[in-house]
């Protein structure tokens, strides 16, 4: 892994953890939710990619969906399993080695602490952790290259990023790539793509 993705973006989290909850649990997220939900099937397992509060895998959770929550941070871990009841797995993207498990994957505000150059690895690990037609759902600041902001690294993506990105994928599919203004105050670039087959 990335010695600085891990180091600085991780410790950062571990040590503004209570601040970054508070400011993030308690988000409406529904629009997000009901575009990605329209591709999985009732009861269906999502991975949570960076469950970061708890949030997203609450929302899902409550909804009948089977849940697996991860997160690089140890907070987030705790937070998440404290939030939904259900524990969570301290793991960062680049140990993934799911096979076949999710129907769909949610990588909110998560895949942009990822460097550029491991990006095509991380990519590779999500699609190989969905069955066929599973859904990716991913969110990134509006951008063009890597930035540190507070001691967290930012790879920041726009359509043409993304899509290079994804092309070096040919099982994934695009569905829909949209920016939108972030529930907080960021502009963000939002993709939802899916596997073929």
């Amino acid at each position: 892994m990335n010695q600085h993705f891990d180091s600085s973006t991780i410790g950062y989290y571990d040590t503004h953890s209570e601040e970054y909850i508070r400011g993030t649990v308690d988000v409406d997220m529904t629009p997000n939710y009901e575009l990605f939900l329209s591709h999985i099937p009732q009861g269906g397992c999502i991975l949570d990619a960076g469950c970061g509060s708890g949030r997203d895998s609450k929302a899902f959770g409550d909804q009948g969906f089977e849940i697996v929550s991860i997160d690089a941070c140890k907070k987030m871990v705790e937070a998440t399993t404290e939030l939904t009841g259900k524990q969570a797995h301290l793991i960062t993207f680049q140990e993934l080695d799911f096979r076949d498990r999710f129907d769909g994957i949610w990588a909110c505000g998560s895949l942009l602490h990822v460097p550029m150059s491991e990006l095509h690895d991380v990519f590779s690990r999500l699609t190989r952790s969905l069955k066929s037609h599973g859904v990716i759902y991913a969110s990134f600041k509006l951008g063009c290259g890597e930035r540190n902001v507070q001691g967290r690294l930012f790879t920041d993506m726009n359509r043409e990023r993304v899509r290079s990105v994804f092309n070096e994928n040919d099982t994934l599919i695009e569905l829909n790539i949209w920016e939108s203004d972030d529930r907080r105050p960021v502009r963000c670039d939002e993709t939802v793509f899916k596997t073929g087959g």
